[in-house]
């Protein structure tokens, strides 16, 4: 227990200090007056349309998630999308993706479900939000020239999602063979290669159970809707900000930001957020000053409303957030 305490404190002051080095980076040399004047010519309509442009893109995947869940049984639009912003709220407060587990825990109390159960459902949704951002920095990088590490790295998780998607697809056609027994070789080994056994099984029985079939093809076109409106969501704000960009810009900036902040560390990807903010404005023109600025004014414009939603999502669902986190504890623990 205590090396796991250790392990768990040691990842997150990596995160924490990752964040911290990235804001560094970004406000390194910043012209604090340029930023002030841009922050009061703000046109606060164009602002309001970002917002309600990125709200709508979580009730899209709360729709998205509802479709995936059919075959468990119905369940209220309403009921996904509180989850959702249910785990947002959670990623606000707790570092390590924390929210997803949060979501899943409640939709499955909700359903009357097996926590595992709801589990396929969930990696199919970021099995299409990596299929789609992979295709979203495959164009990027087509259009702009990007860094050789950044490049590399998008390779490598174009590579990966190929694998997952493979994946998908065999679980989804392999069918289940009773009375295997296990091999010989250290207790160790045995047990870690039970559990992996056992997580894919359940895994691919859940597949199997959504099948391929519309509202599997209609829950990935809803990814992309998703994604179109948290792209136009980032280049209004944009423009209310002063960057006069077209709207390639705005979607270029979103996936490389997207990218950049795919793996949770710090709550809400603060830090990495900004850093791959600035990092795609100024490969695509931006002034740096500028591109610093508005990396900090759109995750605060943005990010706040999904913080206050999240919150009062998760007092609606009557516990406390120590209890939540306490229960997903014990999910995580007995492994469901």
């Amino acid at each position: 227990m205590t090396n796991i305490l250790k392990s768990r404190a040691l990842r997150m002051a990596a995160g924490y200090g990752l964040a911290a080095a990235c804001l560094v980076w970004v406000f390194h040399n910043t012209q604090w007056s340029a930023f002030v004047k841009s922050v009061a010519a703000i046109r606060w309509p164009m602002a309001a349309l970002a917002v309600v442009l990125e709200l709508l893109s979580f009730i899209g995947q709360g729709y998205r998630w509802r479709l995936l869940l059919a075959p468990l049984g119905p369940v209220r639009l309403l009921r996904t999308t509180q989850a959702v912003y249910c785990g947002l709220g959670m990623n606000y407060i707790v570092p390590m993706g924390f929210g997803e587990l949060t979501r899943g825990y409640f939709i499955s109390g909700w359903m009357s479900r097996p926590f595992v159960s709801v589990l396929p459902s969930m990696a199919l949704e970021r099995l299409f939000d990596a299929v789609w951002l992979a295709v979203g920095i495959g164009v990027t990088a087509i259009a702009v020239r990007l860094p050789r590490d950044l490049n590399r790295a998008a390779d490598i998780f174009g590579g990966i999602v190929l694998g997952l998607v493979g994946l998908v697809l065999f679980l989804s056609a392999r069918k289940r063979r009773p009375g295997k027994t296990s091999r010989p070789g250290p207790v160790r080994r045995r047990k870690l290669g039970r559990r992996l056994s056992s997580v894919l099984e359940r895994l691919g029985e859940g597949f199997r159970s959504i099948g391929f079939k519309g509202g599997l093809l209609s829950a990935f076109l809803i990814t992309l809707t998703m994604f179109t409106l948290q792209a136009a969501s980032l280049w209004f704000l944009m423009r209310a900000y002063g960057l006069q960009v077209p709207f390639g810009v705005g979607a270029g900036v979103f996936f490389i930001t997207l990218f950049g902040t795919a793996l949770p560390i710090a709550p809400a990807g603060v830090g990495t957020s900004q850093f791959f903010c600035v990092v795609g404005l100024t490969l695509l023109g931006v002034d740096r000053t500028a591109a610093a600025g508005f990396s900090i004014v759109s995750y605060v414009i943005l990010n706040l409303p999904l913080l206050a939603i999240g919150l009062f999502a998760l007092s609606r669902c009557g516990m406390t957030l120590a209890a939540v986190k306490e229960k997903l504890r014990a999910q995580r623990a007995n492994g469901a």
